[in-house]
């Protein structure tokens, strides 16, 4: 029977997973595997495992529950494997790896930065700062300018933009920095200027939480960096 891994643990965590169901359209129960002074949180493999907002959900219950009690090593969602027997013995393979990385990440935490900037603020802010592509546009707006114009104004702004969004995720990852062990950076894309998980330290966390609050008040108009965490440490596992 295939089984379900949501996390790997000492085995002297408590597992408090009582009232906690898994994955599954009908809950799967949880119990663990054990092997290597170690324990993995798993449930029968449902057939109709999906990416549904209700099995990913639960997914995260599990893990968040058992982080609230001690360090984990999540698993990605949709980790299964062939039985409990393979479960074990990996367990046993790895235990010296798994057991350091549990020691490592003990009382740390993940924090999620995102930073958006408003399209149309930052064009405003570019026809505003930047008197050659201001020269281009208004031509353009009048019903002048050539095609080479407006050539000329696209890779213009499409410049800007790069650079300032670069320079802005630059500042936020200096602004952050000092306050995490560790990060994980995603590229930036349209969507998010900069896409960052950072590691905290527990007794830093209210001061990381801090200084991002602060930093995105001093940002200004226009810019929205979202701040997630303390979670369980994803990104480092």
């Amino acid at each position: 029977m295939s089984v379900y891994v949501y996390a790997i643990t000492k085995a002297a965590h408590p597992l408090g997973l009582d009232d906690v169901k898994g994955v599954g359209e009908e809950p799967a129960e949880l119990h663990a595997v054990s092997g290597g002074g170690l324990s993995a949180v798993v449930s029968e493999s449902p057939e109709d495992l999906s990416v549904s907002r209700r099995d990913v959900e639960a997914h995260h219950e599990v893990q968040e529950r058992l982080w609230a009690d001690g360090a984990i090593l999540p698993m990605s969602f949709g980790f299964v494997a062939q039985d409990e027997a393979s479960v074990e013995a990996l367990l046993q393979e790895q235990a010296e790896a798994f057991s350091r990385r549990l020691d490592e990440l003990t009382g740390r935490s993940e924090f999620n930065v995102k930073g958006v900037h408003d399209e149309d603020a930052l064009l405003r802010t570019i026809l505003t700062e930047s008197s050659r592509a201001r020269e281009l546009n208004e031509a353009i707006r009048e019903g002048g300018g050539t095609y080479e114009d407006r050539l000329a104004l696209g890779e213009l702004v499409a410049q800007e933009v790069q650079a300032r969004e670069q320079a802005l995720g630059e500042e936020v990852l200096a602004a952050l920095r000092p306050y995490a062990l560790d990060e994980r950076l995603s590229p930036a894309s349209q969507q998010y200027f900069v896409n960052a998980s950072l590691l905290v330290d527990a007794e830093r966390s209210d001061e990381f939480t801090e200084a991002g609050g602060e930093l995105a008040e001093a940002l200004g108009e226009g810019v929205e960096l979202r701040l997630r965490g303390p979670l369980p440490p994803y990104s480092f596992v």
